[in-house]
């Protein structure tokens, strides 16, 4: 790289010397010499001659030529020097980070001009990419946890139920149910951990819905939850039409009022609005609960995160709820807005663009 940009530079140079020659021979051809010549009035040495020669003028300029080549030469090697080594320094840094340690930074400084610009972008870059692989490896390690846990208790309850020499039909029928919890319970888990997985790649298809119809049919499936733990299900919906994933918006949608049904206390209430206004539409969600410090809200969001346990001494949630209504948010370019209520429980209100404006 550097020879070629020195052959560049030294190209340019050599043009530009041997258009200066060329500017400055091209007048001396013609100049006329002064020669010594008497006169015979006035005594004066005046008179004039031809001036430099052809051949000597070709002559010095041929040298000239062939001094400017070393020249121009090095000084292109130097110049293209100097151009790469924010680059090798770049580079090098890189090939450190890319080995492991995303903690190093290219810090360029001064002179403030593109390739440092260049760096601060990758410096930008180096510090995303360290955040993800860092929650990447958080987010591994819950889930290594929260799925080693039913697997022991499994292996657990088949072993005792296998020691036991007295085991009868019902002994063994009552292993197996149990058996079969704990394979549901995995079973919900990486289901969870699916649809997190799916929302936080994106989405595939736009299609056009309406968050009413979608929410009146979670509704009419969480009825009877709802009934059974004595919480109030209270509904103002309104046509809300947006664009996007109908899975994942369904997901949404039934993690938030799992969560509100969930994380509540008997006699509470749940409240659902869908409503327009301007270029957006806004599903909102309030159901009372315990309080919730305002400084533990987001990290609500994050994958496994509790408020211990479960906010209510219950472990029927795996801290993946809000984690995925978050990032289904995310992926359809949404607003998501929280707030912890003084009496007690959340507020959440998320706003997706018009389905007019989304198609646009």
């Amino acid at each position: 790289m550097q020879t070629r940009l020195a052959l560049a530079y030294a190209a340019g140079v050599y043009a530009a010397g041997v258009f200066v020659l060329v500017c400055v021979a091209v007048p001396l051809a013609g100049v006329q010499s002064t020669k010594p010549k008497d006169h015979p009035s006035s005594g004066a040495i005046t008179g004039t001659g031809n001036g430099i020669s052809l051949p000597q003028l070709l002559t010095g300029s041929a040298v000239a030529l062939v001094i400017l080549i070393p020249v121009a030469l090095a000084l292109g090697w130097f110049v293209a020097g100097r151009f790469l080594h924010p680059l090798r320094a770049i580079t090098a840094t890189a090939k450190i980070i890319s080995a492991g340690d995303l903690h190093r930074r290219l810090d360029l400084g001064e002179p403030a001009d593109e390739l440092t610009e260049l760096g601060h972008t990758l410096d930008d870059l180096f510090a995303r990419l360290q955040a993800s692989f860092d929650a990447q490896r958080h987010f591994v390690a819950n889930a290594s946890h929260e799925l080693r846990t039913p697997l022991a208790g499994l292996r657990t309850l088949l072993e005792v139920a296998l020691a036991d020499p007295d085991a009868d039909a019902d002994t063994l029928r009552s292993a197996c149910q149990e058996a079969l919890a704990l394979g549901g319970h995995q079973e919900r888990l990486v289901k969870a951990l699916l649809v997190l997985a799916t929302s936080e790649r994106g989405i595939s298809r736009r299609d056009t819905l309406d968050l009413a119809h979608i929410v009146e049919g979670v509704l009419a499936s969480r009825r009877g939850q709802a009934t059974e733990r004595g919480i109030d299900l209270a509904e103002h919906l309104t046509p809300a039409v947006t664009a996007g994933d109908p899975r994942l918006i369904e997901s949404l949608v039934a993690n938030l009022i799992d969560n509100a049904i969930r994380h509540n206390h008997p006699d509470g209430h749940v409240k659902i609005t869908t409503q327009t206004s301007g270029t957006q539409v806004t599903l909102t969600i309030t159901n009372s609960g315990p309080a919730i410090p305002n400084d533990q809200v987001q990290r609500l969001f994050q994958p496994f995160q509790k408020l211990a346990p479960d906010r209510n001494g219950r472990r029927d949630g795996y801290g993946l709820g809000l984690a995925i209504v978050n990032a289904v948010t995310q992926a359809h370019h949404a607003t998501l807005t929280t707030s912890a209520r003084p009496e007690g429980g959340l507020s959440i209100a998320i706003r997706f663009a018009r389905a007019s404006l989304v198609s646009a």
